[in-house]
């Protein structure tokens, strides 16, 4: 007796618990697509209106500034972008040069991609190698930080540039009698850094290792710490360091 009725307890249970599932479950063909709370209406229907009502705007405003398609949609003239261009003339090494440019391309891309100048080394493209070094407008600047837009109509300089009919820039020479390099990958960014700081010390300027603002500062007065902490800013993972200041050294001595 106690068997059967332990039997019958057990199957209404399971009865039971069957009916509270099914009444609880949702139904997938009667349950009710997902609302959006904002709007009160199903969310497939709000994202569809809102794509609509986007694109017509884009398109609206389009016509309005009189743009043909072709122009909104890409150049023809640059292979490779994705929006508009802007018109760039950039003086490289001596040389003019027109180029249409994306107004969201630096000058590091347009050296190397548009110009095949490839002299300058594209490593960090964040401005903390400096390996990009180049001379715009006779100042150093690292050209993955500046956009192309921004350097229209001025003199710029790369390692390609430095040499004169022939000969090699004395620092150049320095630094290849000096072994300032290993990889070679940063030396192109380290000799146009080290070009720079005896131009910066021809003209004065004091580092954060002068001792003495004050007073003028002379090629003379350029140490082997001045120049280290110049040329911090370019780095060499093959540690090369005492070569380049050596190097630095003695083009500074040269005048």
């Amino acid at each position: 007796m106690g068997d059967g009725r332990e039997r019958y307890s057990r199957t209404d249970e399971k009865e039971q618990t069957s009916d509270t599932f099914a009444a609880t479950s949702p139904d997938r063909e009667s349950a009710a697509p997902p609302v959006d709370v904002a709007t009160g209406m199903p969310r497939r229907e709000f994202l569809k209106r809102t794509t609509i009502v986007g694109g017509g705007l884009a398109v609206w405003q389009g016509l309005l500034r009189g743009e043909p398609a072709a122009a909104v949609e890409q150049s023809p003239t640059v292979p490779g972008t994705v929006g508009p261009t802007v018109a760039v003339r950039l003086r490289v090494n001596g040389s003019d040069h027109q180029l249409r440019v994306e107004p969201r391309m630096t000058l590091l891309d347009a050296l190397r991609d548009e110009l095949s100048l490839t002299g300058t080394k594209k490593t960090c493209d964040r401005g903390e190698c400096g390996a990009c070094t180049v001379h715009v407008e006779g100042r150093r600047i690292l050209s993955c930080m500046t956009l192309a837009a921004m350097q229209d109509g001025k003199r710029i300089t790369t390692i390609e540039g430095l040499a004169r009919n022939g000969h090699l820039h004395p620092v150049q020479a320095a630094f290849i009698e000096h072994d300032g390099f290993q990889c070679g990958f940063c030396t192109s960014g380290q000799i146009m850094s080290g070009v720079a700081v005896i131009e910066e010390a021809k003209k004065g300027w004091p580092s954060a290792a002068t001792t003495n603002v004050r007073r003028k500062l002379t090629l003379a007065d350029l140490s082997d710490v001045e120049i280290r902490e110049r040329m911090s800013g370019n780095l060499c993972r093959c540690a090369c360091y005492p070569n380049i200041v050596a190097a630095i050294a003695q083009a500074a001595r040269r005048g």
